[in-house]
């Protein structure tokens, strides 16, 4: 599913939360904190595909005064192949990636609209729509096309992304009659 509010604002779905900052804005050394998170799309999802790429030239011409009044041959697109790019990342393998960020903090909601305000609710692995904005941008020297991130839809839970598992599968087949004691004997544990 892909919604296009504007030309350059779009709702992009379903899609893949990875790297997901959306709770707390992170930063590399030396750079400004922001909110982000990387949209892993599926390659065969051509509407969602076409639509990220009609806003994107939207952007693109819509900037061309940033550029100089031309655009760039060089021109740095937000919409990445996940198997060139990311290729030892396996949730990448046969995906399209997007990274976008925000100074400020994205809403976030589940499929009833209500807002999520807790951080283990909406994590890397899981599936949303998420409305994104495409613009210019001309810095340094670099000049390409920036995805803003706006708001996030959680639509369902996926396996956690980056090696994380649940604690409820990590102690699946612990035998608890092993550590019951009748008086409560904690010795195994010092």
């Amino acid at each position: 599913m892909m919604k296009a509010k504007s030309e350059t604002k779009v709702i992009v779905g379903m899609v893949r939360l990875s790297y997901a900052h959306i709770f707390e804005p992170s930063a590399r050394e030396g750079q400004e904190p922001k909110y982000s998170v990387s949209l892993l799309i599926p390659k065969d999802d051509k509407k969602t595909i076409g639509t990220i790429k009609k806003a994107i030239e939207a952007a693109t011409q819509a900037g061309v005064t940033k550029f100089g009044g031309k655009i760039p041959s060089n021109l740095r697109s937000p919409l990445r192949d996940g198997d060139e790019e990311r290729d030892e990342y396996p949730e990448y393998h046969g995906q399209y990636f997007v990274n976008a960020s925000a100074k400020t903090p994205p809403g976030i909601v589940d499929k009833k609209r209500q807002t999520i305000t807790d951080s283990r609710e909406v994590h890397s692995g899981d599936y949303a729509l998420v409305s994104v904005n495409f613009y210019a941008y001309s810095t340094a020297g670099n000049k390409g096309i920036a995805c803003g991130l706006n708001n996030i839809m959680k639509i369902k839970d996926g396996e956690w992304l980056g090696g994380r598992s649940k604690a409820e599968d990590d102690f699946a087949d612990v035998d608890l009659a092993e550590f019951e004691d009748d008086d409560d004997d904690m010795s195994f544990l010092a």
